[in-house]
């Protein structure tokens, strides 16, 4: 069988892929080698910058089942009727580290879910906890600042992550999953997902639910501990990514059920806390799970930097029946999730394959920009509205209007009759066993202890100290005892 013909991209035939041309033997080479330059041309420029936060990431295709009748709450296609199947692509990530960290660290970990519906791709954006250290999109570029390397060091800095979160009491809650057990999880596969933010589903009849959305892996929650975490990471950077390839590999498809919480939007304003806090969960007495559907895991991607790395998730990507809450975190991501991929990638970036819509095409009258495709629109018109039976719109919203009343400024959120930024962080020390609280203890210890500023150590005491009594001593003392050694 005849090998196949090796080309230059404009498709011309290679005759040597081994030598450069020159002038002569031995002689300088020549400006006239085409294939040469192209190929040290395309080299310099086979990356793309990696994303400021979520930059190391896995990922694979699946499918996402519907198992329990959910309409009673959102009317989104996808979701309408016990047993359709959509396909999926998940990406899982580190969130501070940069493209060249390990896998197997003390991080929280991004669960980005695109739903390929038949009404438009649905962007599902969280992580694998239920919280996040803040709850407004105004700090969030401090935050990670203080998390990633310091810009005269470069290096991670105890200083800068324990005085942020020093200035950030509202971060105990999250900071306390952090330093867990769950904070190093043993692979992707043994980690739950949370929409983490506050979504609102629409039903057929108009009325509007606030959901959280919960992912339970079926393979089991596993975690390592400080210890196997620095071993792993020396043994293998990879081995979140291998554990995950190596499984979908040999048929083992790691497997999530689906589960969510709803609260009726009447029940919002008089909640006992702000159920749109991204610091906070709901307690499940208070809204139990729902079971959904089954999501799973069975194709790897064939080129990861095209299908992973390229990948754009933006949670401002609804279908109809599901829309945003009034979460304000939620609402600064609307905009810059969508925003950094048109710088990463440009804004025709929904035009990838990993991006594109599958069980649908889209139909607008965006055209040219950088990497602009010819199938834009072909020769149609490219303005609304035309005589030229261009694309029109429904007039039908996605989700229900979201009440707003009282003055534009910069408001802190409407106090609850429970809202505090230290009481959750107490109730998950409590739920501890022992050997965890001794665990989490020392992990917090083991770095707020390297802080150079005894106001910054005395700041974040205050903050255990407020969630529980206990839990505030045995840290104190933790962090005592290790700085005096």
């Amino acid at each position: 069988m005849s090998k196949r013909v090796l080309t230059t991209e404009s498709g011309a035939p290679v005759a040597d892929n081994q030598n450069s041309a020159s002038a002569g033997v031995g002689g300088p080479l020549l400006l006239q080698d085409q294939h040469l330059l192209e190929k040290l041309a395309r080299f310099n420029r086979e990356r793309i910058p990696e994303r400021v936060v979520h930059a190391r990431g896995s990922g694979a295709y699946g499918h996402f089942e519907v198992t329990d009748d959910v309409t009673g709450y959102t009317h989104a296609d996808f979701l309408s009727e016990i047993g359709k199947r959509t396909e999926v692509f998940l990406r899982f990530s580190t969130v501070a580290d940069s493209l060249g960290g390990a896998d197997a660290v003390r991080d929280p970990r991004g669960f980005a879910l695109k739903f390929y519906t038949e009404e438009g791709n649905y962007d599902l954006v969280g992580n694998n906890t239920p919280v996040f250290f803040i709850k407004d999109p105004i700090k969030f570029p401090d935050f990670i600042h203080s998390q990633k390397r310091d810009p005269f060091t470069g290096k991670q800095e105890p200083d800068n992550v324990w005085d942020f979160w020093a200035h950030a009491p509202e971060a105990t809650h999250q900071v306390t999953w952090l330093m867990g057990d769950r904070g190093i999880p043993a692979s992707y596969r043994h980690m739950n997902g949370y929409g983490s933010h506050t979504y609102q589903w629409t039903n057929a009849e108009g009325e509007a639910f606030f959901v959280k959305y919960h992912f339970k892996t079926n393979q089991g929650i596993r975690c390592l501990s400080a210890e196997q975490g620095a071993e792993l990471a020396g043994k293998d950077a990879n081995s979140h990514q291998t554990d995950l390839l190596q499984a979908i590999e040999r048929g083992v498809h790691p497997s999530w059920t689906l589960y969510v919480q709803v609260m009726p939007a009447a029940e919002a304003a008089d909640y006992r806390f702000n159920p749109f806090d991204l610091t906070k969960v709901w307690p499940h007495k208070d809204y139990p799970l729902q079971r959904v559907g089954r999501l799973v895991l069975d194709r790897n991607p064939d080129n990861v930097f095209a299908e992973v790395e390229q990948a754009a998730f933006s949670p401002n990507n609804f279908v109809p029946g599901i829309g945003p809450s009034p979460d304000k975190m939620l609402q600064g991501r609307l905009f810059a999730y969508a925003d950094a991929h048109r710088y990463r990638l440009g804004v025709n970036h929904t035009l990838l394959a990993v991006n594109a819509p599958k069980a649908t095409t889209a139909q607008n009258y965006g055209r040219d920009g950088f990497m602009a495709s010819n199938a834009q629109g072909r020769n149609a018109k490219n303005y609304e509205p035309n005589s030229y039976d261009g694309p029109v719109e429904t007039g039908r919203p996605l989700s229900a209007p979201l009440a707003v009343s009282g003055h534009t400024g910069t408001h802190e959120a409407p106090l609850h009759t429970k809202d505090d930024h230290f009481f959750q962080a107490g109730e998950l020390y409590r739920l501890m066993s022992e050997e965890e609280k001794q665990r989490l203890v020392a992990n917090i210890a083991g770095g707020l202890s390297q802080v150079s500023r005894d106001d910054v150590i005395e700041k974040n005491l205050a903050h255990f100290h407020a969630a529980d009594p206990e839990y505030g001593k045995r840290v104190e003392e933790a962090v005592r005892a290790l700085r005096e050694d």
